[in-house]
């Protein structure tokens, strides 16, 4: 039994937050959230958003208990890419890709 949550086409490259990812991975909940509340990174708000839903979802969809839930599997792929231009000397124009993310969190709980 696994209770799953997803962030889609999250404003936030999936380099960043893999960075957090590998912080969470394989922990209990309690101390994934913990850990994503003191950590300085851009990617620790959303993901905190995300861990939370799914540990809603573990709750009131399938019945598991939140005291033995720990983070199976976490990863984040690529979404689209916004194009934008940024002008630059002598009439260049240099491209400037904001990345986005999508992000999926995977709770199991303990036996």
């Amino acid at each position: 039994m696994e209770a799953r949550a997803e962030l889609k086409y999250a404003r936030i490259s999936p380099r960043k937050v893999k960075i957090v990812l590998d912080l969470i991975r394989n922990k209990p909940c309690d101390y994934a959230l913990a850990v994503l509340q003191h950590t300085p990174k851009a990617a620790c708000e959303d993901l905190e958003k995300l861990l939370k839903s799914a540990m809603a979802n573990a709750e009131n969809n399938h019945n598991m208990d939140v005291n033995r839930l720990y983070v199976a599997e976490c990863y984040v792929g690529q979404g689209p890419i916004l194009k934008r231009i940024r002008p630059r000397a002598q009439g260049r124009a240099y491209r400037i890709d904001k990345k986005t993310s999508h992000v999926t969190l995977v709770l199991k709980e303990k036996e």
